[in-house]
């Protein structure tokens, strides 16, 4: 299988591989990106506000900032957020910075927003602790209208956002996008992790606001369903 490779250097990082995958000029686009394990969950179109105090991921920023680049975040599966390189889920979501502040010499905060969906491939870690990880980028959900029986979610989510601004949601607002709503909802709501990386997977918009309505009922916070 032919690959077309670009290497930017010594560390190989976001090294694009462009994999033929069947006859014609079909193509699967392959990246290498740095991986930063985190115990959230991160939705495409979603904020991640930072605190980067660690060498590893203060080295990644500044190389980030300096060429536009986008790291990708991934829950946790087995160790820590800080110290000895932790386990990722292999399904996570890239993630660009759109605002940063120095802190400190070694210290930025960080505003981030959630972009594409992807799938780790392969993985190594760097001396320094940085795991890179080669992605293969996962399609989106199609947009599909929010079912009478979900209306009650949407109503829920306008709430939420009504008392914490508009400013806190990524434009444009889609109320009528399955998807969208459910990845809101699952931000705001005290929903167990699994949970939030159950949606991250799934590429079905119903069952995606399904897991929501779930979390809802187990909170005891109504089932979100209409009947």
């Amino acid at each position: 299988m032919p690959i077309l490779e670009a290497s930017d250097g010594n560390l190989r990082w976001q090294r694009a591989r462009l994999s033929k995958v069947n006859p014609g000029w079909a193509f699967v686009v392959r990246l290498q990106i740095p991986i930063f394990p985190l115990g959230t969950v991160l939705y495409p179109g979603g904020r991640l506000p930072l605190r980067i105090f660690e060498p590893r991921y203060v080295a990644m920023t500044r190389r980030c900032l300096a060429e536009d680049a986008v790291f990708g975040v991934s829950l946790i599966l087995d160790g820590q957020e800080v110290g000895a390189p932790a386990v990722p889920h292999a399904v996570g979501c890239s993630a660009r910075i759109v605002d940063s502040t120095v802190l400190e010499a070694d210290m930025f905060a960080l505003l981030a927003i959630g972009e594409s969906a992807f799938r780790i491939q392969r993985r190594e870690t760097q001396a320094d602790g940085l795991i890179l990880a080669e992605v293969e980028w996962l399609a989106g959900p199609a947009p599909m209208p929010v079912p009478s029986e979900y209306a009650p979610l949407v109503q829920l989510l306008r709430q939420a956002v009504e008392q914490m601004g508009e400013g806190e949601l990524v434009p444009p607002l889609r109320y009528n996008d399955s998807a969208w709503v459910a990845r809101r909802l699952a931000e705001r709501l005290p929903m167990p992790v699994a949970a939030r990386q159950r949606i991250l997977e799934c590429a079905d918009p119903l069952q995606q606001l399904s897991v929501v309505a779930g979390a809802l009922a187990a909170l005891g916070a109504g089932s979100g369903r209409a009947g």
